[in-house]
């Protein structure tokens, strides 16, 4: 599968194009549909075949490089990072792990954005 291949950016999903396809990639990645090593579309490219500005593409991927999902190697273009879960069980464990920091954070009184802020901070 490409990393494009029945993505769909547009229509009544009211996020920016740039979020739309970020949130695609990193769930193609968790799934491992996307496995590490995987060498993604040059920004021209992946802009091209969605219909959408170059500046949009790049975005997404410098944010996904930020989070961690994808990694830039220079004229050896973006790859996707070793992320995902190996096994399906450690992928369901990390999620309840997940939830459950969030709903601890939530009953301190945190919101989404200083969830995330310590999370970054912590790793």
């Amino acid at each position: 599968m490409s990393a494009v291949e029945g993505l769909r950016i547009g229509g009544a999903d009211a996020r920016p194009p740039f979020e739309q396809l970020r949130l695609g990639l990193i769930e193609r990645i968790m799934r491992r549909e996307l496995p590490a090593g995987e060498k993604l579309p040059p920004v021209r490219a992946l802009a091209a075949q969605l219909g959408l500005a170059p500046n949009t593409v790049a975005r997404a991927y410098r944010e996904l490089e930020a989070e961690g999902y994808v990694e830039t190697r220079g004229r050896g273009g973006t790859v996707v990072a070793p992320v995902a879960a190996v096994d399906s069980e450690s992928a369901q464990r990390g999620a309840e792990l997940a939830a459950a920091y969030v709903r601890g954070m939530r009953e301190l009184g945190f919101g989404p954005e200083a969830i995330v802020g310590e999370v970054r901070r912590a790793l």
